[in-house]
């Protein structure tokens, strides 16, 4: 039986893997809560609670940091997870009348 001389393939005819390959970790984005002068507290923690699954203390305290610092982060994920719980945020906000801002931005 002739030998492999193909340097791609190991003596079994398998497909040999090059182990220098690294697996690039997707990026990550940071999802914000703004301030703003409408939006109730209580809605902002129900919000922290519903979509970031937050207990109500830390919601609590996220909520607080939003209405004195202006913003408050409120949690890191994938592109898609980070557009997917800003749209969520909106979404309640929307239903409920309230003009409460979230954005994510690359971390």
């Amino acid at each position: 039986m002739p030998t492999n001389t193909n340097s791609d393939h190991d003596l079994d005819g398998d497909l040999a893997l090059d182990s220098r390959d690294e697996v690039e970790h997707p990026k990550m984005y940071r999802v914000i809560m703004h301030n703003d002068h409408y939006t109730t507290m209580d809605f902002v923690v129900e919000v922290i609670i519903a979509v970031f699954h937050k207990p109500a203390a830390e919601a609590t305290r996220m909520m607080l940091e939003i209405h004195k610092q202006g913003m408050s982060v409120c949690g890191v994920y994938t592109y898609d997870i980070a557009a997917t719980k800003t749209g969520q945020v909106h979404q309640m906000a929307r239903e409920r009348g309230f003009p409460l801002k979230c954005s994510f931005e690359e971390a």
